[in-house]
């Protein structure tokens, strides 16, 4: 019985050394968005969202009788979306919506796998990246799943991080919370200086770079990232990409940094 127990000690203490190891190694760790940074959430997915977002902020700002204008509703998504990173945050603080709700209700689709669109060969390009990778995005567990799955994706990556789980001291911080992502390389056992947030969010980065996170900035899907100009851009990315197929060609420069 003690030999036994014997045994499983070592086996566990095995492993976190191991673990630890691999965190000290030279391979990054890696911080991937999702929506328009591995797949086109533009062409579809997005104006789908804003327009469930829309029906039901549209109730919930109404008078109970009357669902408020388009306009009212426009400007109070696109409020709360510049002052929290996220719509759900100013819903949350302003309104007491629930999470869940607004979640499932924004991220309703009649065929998501039809929506997506993302450029071919990325299951490959990330069987070959060194490094451990995480999915960190603001989308919520369901839908992150399977546009995953979708892509092929889900079995290269170590972790996956929706918005329901960034949280701390029990409080929802999604990105761009520099207290939430201080709490995962924590967790990570990561310096900054070895983490990697590769984004199409500048306000996400920004956050990541103060607290020095390497940054890359991806471009493809975003438009109004085409008028940030190359000084705003060098504010919050340490290397500008047009697609997540580049990332290896820059992958020497952020490490050195």
């Amino acid at each position: 019985m003690a030999t036994k127990l014997a045994t499983k000690l070592t086996t566990k203490l095995t492993a976190k050394l191991t673990a630890k190891v691999k965190r000290a190694s030279g391979s990054p760790l890696w911080l991937f968005d999702l929506d328009n940074t591995l797949h086109n959430a533009s062409h579809a997915i997005f104006p789908a969202i804003t327009q469930n977002m829309n029906v039901y902020m549209a109730d919930l700002l109404g008078d109970g009788e009357t669902p408020a204008d388009a306009a009212t509703v426009n400007a109070v998504r696109q409020q709360y979306w510049q002052r929290y990173g996220a719509t759900l945050m100013g819903l949350i603080k302003h309104h007491g919506v629930r999470a869940d709700e607004f979640l499932h209700q924004a991220h309703s689709f009649d065929d998501l796998p039809s929506m997506i669109r993302a450029e071919r060969g990325l299951a490959r390009l990330f069987k070959r990246l060194p490094g451990r990778k995480i999915l960190l995005t603001n989308a919520p567990r369901k839908y992150s799943h399977q546009v995953m799955r979708h892509l092929g994706l889900h079995r290269h990556f170590d972790q996956h991080i929706p918005i329901e789980a960034m949280r701390v001291h029990g409080k929802l911080q999604p990105k761009p919370s520099s207290q939430f992502l201080r709490k995962l390389l924590a967790k990570q056992g990561v310096h900054a200086r070895r983490c990697i947030l590769v984004e199409d969010s500048p306000a996400n980065l920004r956050a990541a770079k103060k607290i020095g996170v390497r940054t890359v900035l991806v471009t493809q899907y975003t438009q109004h990232i085409c008028q940030l100009g190359n000084r705003n851009s060098a504010a919050c990315a340490d290397v500008t990409v047009k697609s997540v197929f580049q990332l290896a060609a820059h992958q020497w420069r952020l490490q050195s940094k």
